[in-house]
């Protein structure tokens, strides 16, 4: 069973924007073919019994962070289209591995450090990967540029045992999440514009969730290099058995000042069931007084909740005027003082699980939508009692006021607690 601990972490769009990584694009697009020419080496709906389209993390409202020199893609470009012309081989599938840590920095991390982590006590696998901030379709999006052969294993078990779709990655295709790819209507084996260092039309080889938060596509190495990823810029740690405290303060003194390091965990273990939403600890008898909201605050969120009713549904949409579902969440608890994490997987673990026959206003429901990643928590709602619930379902469908859905996807409710939600945002209040 995980560290009780392991719930504080923002995901890995907040470690990008944290460690300074720049929105890869055209006006880093000339840095970077500038040095290679002066010879440097080159996330839904849930109706009444049934649970729908979720949320992946976005981070389309963050501002670009700055400061990406010339040459931080330090590795040949190899042209996305010569990649894509002979489908390349990928090892067999080895033991899984739980990504736990992630570290992120704005440029290559010394090859020092992933050998200093890989020897960590409670460390069981670390490998070493590219991250980025980049345009897919127009949308600012978070990938990863990873050897398929060595990454796969970090991914959630369904992505992980695709060959197929890693033979693609290695190929050069895009692999976007289940629920970027649903809700943003991409076209599966169709080709999507993805603009780093220059633009690069990709084929999207599936719809596959990775499982760590904030991830929403992957590519090959060779493609991060040819987008103009900085090149190992980011660590990816399994820890299962480790504590989570000791293991962050460790690495944070073997990795540069500049990095961010985070823990990715994003599913909760209640009496050791993986995927469940909310923190154990907390006894159905004592979740009557458990400190949350004041009448307030309460008061205040669900007001605002229900004032967004009949506005339009559109995927990272975190408010005013158009929403998702975690992102009606966010600024609802927002409106009511309460600071809140970004990403339905993180919001799941802001506060205990209550029992169905102790649920009230105001606490959240979560669901399992995505069948690339059956235990990961994809989709949140609001309870405003006597059944209902207001959710940000789909596009083409506006907030809503539904009965409650309990069908197999539900993953539980959760009463928010305000300081737990607050350090999973990384925040303090």
């Amino acid at each position: 069973m995980r560290d009780k601990a392991r719930f504080v972490f923002p995901g890995l769009a907040a470690a990008l924007a944290l460690a300074g990584i720049l929105l890869v694009g055209p006006s880093s697009a000339g840095r970077i073919t500038a040095a290679r020419h002066s010879g440097t080496a080159g996330t839904g709906r849930a109706s009444a019994g049934q649970a729908g389209a979720g949320q992946a993390a976005s981070s389309a409202d963050r501002a670009p962070a700055p400061g990406l020199t010339a040459g931080s893609s330090d590795g040949f470009a190899v042209p996305v289209s010569l990649l894509s012309s002979r489908k390349q081989a990928v090892a067999p599938l080895g033991a899984l591995r739980p990504a736990d840590l992630m570290v992120v920095a704005p440029k290559r991390l010394p090859a020092s450090a992933l050998a200093s982590i890989q020897r960590l006590h409670g460390v069981t696998a670390a490998q070493s990967l590219d991250a980025a901030r980049l345009h897919l379709n127009g949308k600012v999006v978070a990938m990863l540029g990873v050897d398929p052969s060595a990454f796969r294993v970090f991914a959630a078990k369904p992505t992980a045992r695709s060959n197929r779709l890693w033979r693609g990655v290695a190929s050069g295709d895009v692999a976007v999440s289940y629920t970027m790819g649903k809700l943003d209507k991409l076209p599966l084996g169709g080709k999507v514009t993805v603009a780093g260092a220059r633009k690069e039309k990709l084929r999207v080889g599936g719809f596959a969730t990775v499982g760590i938060p904030g991830v929403d596509a992957v590519v090959s190495d060779s493609t991060a290099r040819s987008l103009g990823f900085p090149r190992g810029n980011a660590i990816v740690v399994s820890a299962p058995h480790a504590r989570l405290s000791t293991l962050l303060a460790q690495i944070r003194r073997l990795v540069p000042h500049t990095a961010a390091v985070q823990p990715l965990v994003s599913q909760a273990a209640e009496s050791g069931t993986s995927g469940a939403a909310g923190i154990s600890g907390v006894s159905a008898q004592g979740i009557n007084g458990y400190p949350t909201l004041t009448t307030r605050q309460l008061t205040a969120f669900l007001r605002a909740a229900l004032s967004r009713r009949g506005m339009p549904y559109v995927w990272g949409g975190a408010g005013p005027k158009v929403f998702d579902c975690s992102g009606l969440v966010q600024w609802s608890l927002r409106q009511a003082g309460i600071v809140m994490p970004r990403v339905a997987a993180d919001q799941a673990l802001t506060g205990p699980r209550v029992p169905l026959s102790k649920v009230a206003a105001g606490d959240l429901l979560f669901y399992h939508t995505d069948p690339s990643a059956p235990n990961y928590i994809s989709h949140v709602a609001i309870y405003l009692g006597h059944g209902l619930m207001i959710q940000a379902p789909e596009p083409g469908m506006d907030v809503e006021v539904v009965p409650v859905a309990l069908g197999s996807g539900f993953a539980g409710a959760v009463r928010v607690d305000p300081r737990i939600a607050a350090q999973a945002a990384g925040s303090t209040v």
